[in-house]
Parts: C-alpha cells; sequence; structure tokens
C-alpha cells in the first residue's frame, strides 16, 4: 500500500441496517485510522470527545475527520460478516468484497510497506 494511499473497510450496521465505514492510510509506514462514517448515532456508534472531527456527510449521515489514530502493530483483525453485512474493502478503484470471498472467515488486514 503505498504512502498517503486510502483504504476504507464499509460494511452494514448489524443493529439498524445503516452504512458505516472506517477509512485508513499509510503514513509514513504506520497504518492510521483517518476518518469514519456514521449513519447515525446508533448502538456503538458516535463521536468521542477529542478524536476527530465531525461533519455533516451530503446524502445524511456524518463523517468523523482527522482522526489520525495509528492502528496498533499496522493490522486490524476482525471477523467478516455475512452477505447481509457486506464488509467491503475499497482502494481507490479497487473493491475487495470480503462478505462474498469469506463469511464468518477471521481476516488480519496488515499494512505491507513494500
Amino acid at each position: 500500500m503505498p504512502e498517503g494511499q486510502e483504504i476504507c473497510l464499509r460494511w452494514v450496521h448489524s443493529v439498524t441496517g445503516g452504512k458505516v465505514a472506517d477509512c485508513f492510510e499509510n503514513r509514513a509506514g504506520q497504518l492510521m485510522l483517518t476518518r469514519s462514517y456514521l449513519h447515525d448515532f446508533a448502538a456503538g456508534l458516535g463521536e468521542v470527545e477529542g478524536r476527530g472531527t465531525l461533519t455533516p456527510a451530503p446524502g445524511g449521515g456524518y463523517w468523523i475527520t482527522d482522526m489520525d489514530e495509528p492502528v496498533a502493530e499496522n493490522s486490524l483483525t476482525l471477523r467478516i460478516g455475512s452477505e447481509p453485512v457486506g464488509h467491503i474493502l475499497y482502494a481507490g478503484d479497487t473493491m475487495l468484497p470480503l462478505s462474498t470471498l469469506a463469511p464468518g472467515a477471521r481476516a488480519r488486514l496488515t499494512l505491507n510497506a513494500d
């Protein structure tokens, strides 16, 4: 993943069915959580004081930007949701439909600085 490239993990909230996203960048070899999209302030969602800037998103929902939070060990572990959860990884024009490829699997997204 080249420096400065953004990747976004998108999915559907398991309680409300609304869209959610976390976006990351390679910054000098460190995987950083840079922004998150929330469709509303449902269960487990919302702004944490001092963590980024909350702004309304065009078409509804909210972006929390300027989060600049390092991801421990440059690695994000997740359980890929079923098709209705719709975990999808986006990198530029490339889309990887994780929930279609490996529903229920444990996955680790790791920054490779090479």
